[in-house]
């Protein structure tokens, strides 16, 4: 039997000192031998009026994820909303089932959901989604990536981009198309290849990934990494607190222009206190 066991929401740390970020309540839950500490935090940004991205972690299950609406209509808004929704009823029925099967019919259904969702408007209805999603025993994890929303894991002074971003640009910077810094890898940043609402469905990638206890998970959307510093990351993320780290990365965003909405998940793993 698993040790799976919801753990009491609290407050996390100080409060914030500069009042930017919307931010909700830290989970925690125990999971075999580990615990997990979720929050996350969004900001509107000045380019948008409104905010497009959608943030979830989930109250009960160890499941986190953040989606990324394209553009600043109503198809980037219902397809972040519908994305979110499908993707959140979808693992919530199949609990405690988790594994690639499970997870690319969630994926499936996502897609289909999205579809329908802009099926009555003239205009792109798409949007990104990045999930992580642990096993019950905490042994490990699984990601889910379309788009360019991104994964990152701060394990000791290391932090690695886990996913792949599902753009021209990334394939053009992979395959010697341009330069990373030429005016055409720029527009090539906006042109995603792969999406929740895509006319061809295409599936996730799956990725399954070791919990250990120390490492430091960030779930974000493009506003967080297309103007805060990798670097600058790596110290926010050491920050003993993950809401105040969720805060201050998407304070960051704000200070470095608040060209996007920007949005954040922290995730840290501790070993499982006994009892």
């Amino acid at each position: 039997m698993s040790r799976f066991r919801p753990t009491a929401s609290s407050p996390d740390g100080p409060p914030p000192a500069t009042g930017h970020a919307a931010t909700g309540e830290v989970h925690r839950l125990r999971l075999g031998d580990v615990q997990l500490e979720v929050a996350g935090a969004s900001v509107v940004g000045n380019r948008y009026p409104a905010n497009f991205d959608v943030l979830h972690v989930d109250a009960s299950l160890p499941f986190a994820a953040v989606a990324d609406g394209m553009g600043a209509g109503e198809g980037s808004r219902r397809a972040g909303a519908t994305a979110m929704g499908t993707l959140v009823a979808q693992v919530r029925a199949a609990w405690p089932q988790v594994g690639p099967r499970h997870l690319r019919a969630a994926v499936a259904q996502v897609q289909s959901a999205v579809r329908a969702a802009g099926a009555d408007l003239a205009e792109l209805t798409g949007c990104t989604l990045t999930a992580l999603l642990a096993e019950p025993d905490g042994g490990q994890g699984w990601l889910v990536q379309l788009g360019d929303s991104r994964a990152y894991r701060l394990r000791g002074d290391l932090l690695e981009l886990v996913t792949v971003d599902h753009t021209a640009a990334w394939l053009g910077v992979l395959h010697g198309w341009y330069p990373p810094d030429s005016p055409a890898a720029g527009r090539a940043r906006y042109q995603l290849t792969r999406y929740a609402g895509h006319p061809d469905e295409p599936e996730a990638d799956l990725l399954a990934v070791s919990l250990r206890p120390g490492d430091t998970w960030l779930l974000c959307t493009d506003g967080v990494s297309d103007q805060v510093d990798y670097h600058l990351l790596r110290e926010l993320l050491a920050d003993p607190w993950p809401a105040q780290a969720a805060r201050d990365v998407v304070n960051e965003s704000l200070d470095a222009g608040g060209d996007d909405n920007a949005t954040a998940v922290v995730l840290r793993i501790h070993p499982a206190v006994a009892g």
